[in-house]
Formats: structure tokens, C-alpha cells, sequence
């Protein structure tokens, strides 16, 4: 997993350029949840900066840490006023400062389960908030995801990031709400899928593949066959089930 964490650098322009961002709807739906003033944050696996745009529209002080260093270049590209940036992992961020919002977008399963949730509890003050959030992108049309899955399957099976805790996707509550609500810590534990369609280019589908760890971590003669069988059997255009899926908890 440490391996594919740090998989990310040698496709951070990709990752700017093809991976979609983040609508205000959750910007709406994390301040609603909170209640009051979001005045500071820290993002955890901050990558290039999708979500670090949207809070920082927010008008929040954003601690932006991220351990790559290409992927802090990238994002130092688009860095707006109100956020810092702090070249960290997780599990090394100083634990002397607490913060009413901590959150984390699709960076959240990269992190050591060892300690995590004491960890993240010492980030966040009394009756702050944490959120974590992802957008598992697929192709809408189950007919067109299956073709692209059999042109994929000689070379990579599974192209998806296995649940942490093992929990069933057909569970109603998903991981890492699980986890919340074992927690000592943490309290209020809600799940909230936003739905979205996006439509891209068959071309700029596969400009994504080619940021997931999966992808990444193939030989480079066996990635280009897969790109090249993935694209022969997707029309011009696609529609991409954008779905994001957030969950959120409050400290106690």
C-alpha cells in the first residue's frame, strides 16, 4: 500500500489535468454539518489541490499537508491566498495544533490504521469536524464498464483500492464511517452520497486511469496495451458516474 501511496508524483500533471474536482455542493454540505464557522483546516493528502480549491473557497485557513513532492509542485501551482502547505504524511504531522475542520480526499485509505483515529482526534478540537471523502469514477454504462474491464483483465484484474476495514460493499454504511463509529472519539457519524454525472472524452477517461495507482504501477509496455485495448472498445464520448461519497463525524 506504501508502495502505491507514493505512486502518485510521476503523474501529477496527469492527475491536475485529468482528475475531476470537487463541487461547492459539498463545500454546502460539510459547513451545513458543521454548524457554525469553519475558521481553520487541515487537509490530509492534499495531492494537487481538487479539494483544497473548494474549501479554500470557503474563505477557511487551510494547512494543506501532502508527503509528494511533485504532487505539492503541482498544486503550489494553483495555490490560492489562504492556504499553506506542509510536505508531511500523515502519520508525521506535529500533533500541537487542533483545527475545526480536518479532511481528506481520497487520500484517507493511504494512511496507517495503527493509531489512526487518536491520531486524527488530536487534530481535530472539541465539536470540530472531520470529513473524508472520494469519488470511485466508473463508466455509467454497465455494458461499456464491462467491456473496458475484459479489455483490462489479462493485465490487472481489479483496478480499485480494497475496502480497509474488509467491508462488504453491499453494507450500508462503508468504510471509513465503520471505523468512526467504533471510535472513542468521534460522534454524529453520517454517510452522504452526492450524486453527479460527468461526461469526458474516451480519450480524457483514460488520461484518468492513467493517475490511479493500479495503472501507475504497471510495466509502461503493459499499461500502453491496456490504454490501447481500453480505448477500442469506448465510443468517442462517455458518460463517468461521478458519484461522491463523503463521510462525515464530529469530535466529542
Amino acid at each position: 500500500m506504501v508502495v502505491r501511496a507514493l505512486s502518485f508524483g510521476a503523474v501529477a500533471e496527469a492527475y491536475e489535468r485529468f482528475r475531476p474536482g470537487y463541487p461547492v455542493e459539498l463545500l454546502e454540505l460539510v459547513t451545513a454539518y458543521a454548524g457554525g464557522p469553519i475558521g481553520t483546516a487541515l487537509e490530509i493528502g492534499a495531492g494537487t489541490g481538487k479539494a483544497t480549491r473548494l474549501f479554500a473557497q470557503g474563505g477557511i485557513a487551510i494547512t494543506a499537508s501532502e508527503p509528494d513532492a511533485a504532487m505539492l509542485a503541482e498544486l503550489h501551482k494553483h495555490l490560492p491566498p489562504n492556504v499553506t502547505t506542509l510536505q508531511a504524511a500523515f502519520e508525521d504531522l506535529p500533533l500541537d495544533s487542533s483545527y475545526d475542520l480536518v479532511y481528506s480526499a481520497a487520500a484517507l485509505h493511504w494512511t496507517d490504521p495503527e493509531g489512526r483515529w487518536e491520531r486524527m482526534a488530536a487534530l481535530v478540537r472539541q465539536g470540530g469536524v472531520f470529513t473524508s471523502f472520494g469519488v470511485p469514477i466508473g463508466l455509467a454504462d454497465p455494458d461499456l464498464d464491462e467491456a473496458a474491464r475484459a479489455a483490462r483483465a489479462p493485465y490487472l484484474e481489479d483496478d480499485g483500492v480494497p475496502s480497509p476495514d474488509g467491508t462488504s460493499a453491499d453494507l450500508s454504511m462503508q468504510w471509513p464511517g465503520t471505523e468512526l463509529q467504533q471510535s472513542e472519539w468521534f460522534g454524529d457519524v453520517r454517510q452522504v452520497v452526492i450524486e453527479r454525472l460527468l461526461t469526458m472524452s474516451a480519450h480524457d477517461y483514460v488520461g484518468h486511469l492513467s493517475t490511479v495507482s493500479a495503472y501507475v504501477l504497471l510495466a509502461p509496455a503493459d499499461r500502453e496495451e491496456v490504454f490501447r485495448r481500453t480505448l477500442e472498445v469506448l465510443p468517442e464520448t462517455v458518460e463517468i458516474n461521478g458519484q461522491i461519497h463523503v463521510h462525515l463525524a464530529r469530535r466529542q
